[in-house]
């Protein structure tokens, strides 16, 4: 493990190590889960069965991203697939004038 001299560090240091703590913290729980999901459908594949079949419930399979529907004026490597929350860029643009067919992609 590795040891801090938190005596040492600066507070954007600590405010830095607090921040990474708690995403740690928060995501333990899913990591574990999913390596036991993982493992478990390792052993019911290598027996022939799906771990939907052995615990009865449906595994929902993972959702392919969406494909890129519109694009930002200036930036091609901005995109937005039309799902979710408007992003700021494609909201300031319709403020200024441009309709969701001129960000459309072509």
């Amino acid at each position: 493990m590795t040891e801090f001299n938190i005596e040492a560090m600066s507070l954007k240091e600590l405010k830095s190590l607090q921040k990474d703590l708690t995403k740690a913290i928060s995501t333990f729980e899913d990591r574990q889960k999913s390596e036991a999901r993982s493992k478990l459908e390792i052993i019911a594949k290598e027996m022939g069965y799906s771990l939907a079949d052995l615990i009865g419930t449906e595994v929902k399979p993972s959702r392919a991203p969406a494909a890129a529907k519109y694009r930002h004026p200036e930036n091609a490597a901005l995109t937005w697939s039309g799902r979710g929350r408007k992003p700021l860029w494609f909201v300031a643009a319709l403020d200024a004038g441009k309709s969701p067919e001129d960000l459309a992609v072509t």
